[in-house]
């Protein structure tokens, strides 16, 4: 099975902390010339040293940050005039917990700039380099919120499954060039998105913290949430030429927890 990424440059969004970091660490891991793409230069810094560079790669990194999508389409369009990207992974984090009826018209709005706004930037500028070299994978980290929506991330949840379907549509419209497109949808991992949203939770019920995290774990088949590096696994296997008539789906990694095949 061919997971050989050597010779090819990947983009990774949000890449300095969580899934992100553990997708860098893993198509570096495969041969890939990984390119690190969040707002902190400092953390940027630290996990460029950390990638494997085993087999000759050469690791970059550039500084956006996704609250400003004319800033990011500079700062692409930088990364593009030295080196194509074979592989993109969009990866923004989620909005902020609450409910869909609380949420403010500009709540919704930042969201969709930070996620589908921000995507379409990143596609449109890398496309050109897939066409030619009639190869690329663009994979989407989610949510499993694409499948069923879940209560208390009414913003998110909206957002998630338009990202959804714009992957889709994309799928479609891209198939015939060599490039896939597909989405994997993260459970409970063990992140800081995670802990904010169980402190959150526990704020709200009274409930403490390592009780709401228990409850979680409870709904969860596998029982225990995900590792990062378990996600960033499936995003590597995506991005890999073992993957090339993979195109089009929403693949969760969630321990089983999602009710819905």
């Amino acid at each position: 099975m061919d997971f050989d990424l050597k010779g090819k440059n990947a983009l990774v969004c949000g890449s300095t902390q969580g899934i992100g970091k553990a997708t860098a660490m893993e198509l570096a891991s495969l041969g890939a010339n990984v390119t690190l793409l969040a707002r902190d230069e400092a953390k940027l810094k630290s996990v460029l040293n950390e990638l494997s560079a085993s087999q000759g790669q050469k690791h970059t990194f550039s500084v956006a940050d996704f609250g400003f999508p004319n800033q990011l389409k500079t700062v692409i369009e930088k990364i593009i005039s030295e080196r194509e990207i074979h592989i993109l992974v969009n990866n923004t984090g989620g909005p902020p917990a609450g409910q869909a009826i609380d949420a403010k018209p500009e709540d919704f709005l930042s969201a969709i700039n930070a996620h589908l706004i921000c995507s379409q930037i990143l596609v449109q500028a890398c496309i050109p380099g897939m066409k030619k070299n009639k190869y690329g994978r663009i994979v989407n980290i989610i949510s499993t919120s694409v499948k069923i929506p879940i209560k208390g991330l009414g913003v998110s949840n909206t957002v998630r499954g338009a990202m959804a379907s714009w992957a889709k549509t994309l799928s479609l419209e891209l198939a015939s060039f060599g490039i896939t497109v597909n989405n994997v949808l993260p459970g409970s991992t063990k992140t800081g998105r995670i802990e904010k949203i169980i402190q959150k939770r526990s704020q709200k019920t009274g409930k403490s913290e390592d009780e709401v995290r228990q409850e979680m774990i409870n709904e969860i088949p596998a029982g225990r949430m995900a590792e990062a590096s378990e996600v960033a696994a499936a995003v590597a296997f995506l991005a890999s030429p073992a993957a090339g008539y993979i195109n089009g789906v929403s693949l969760p990694v969630d321990g089983g927890r999602t009710g819905s095949i």
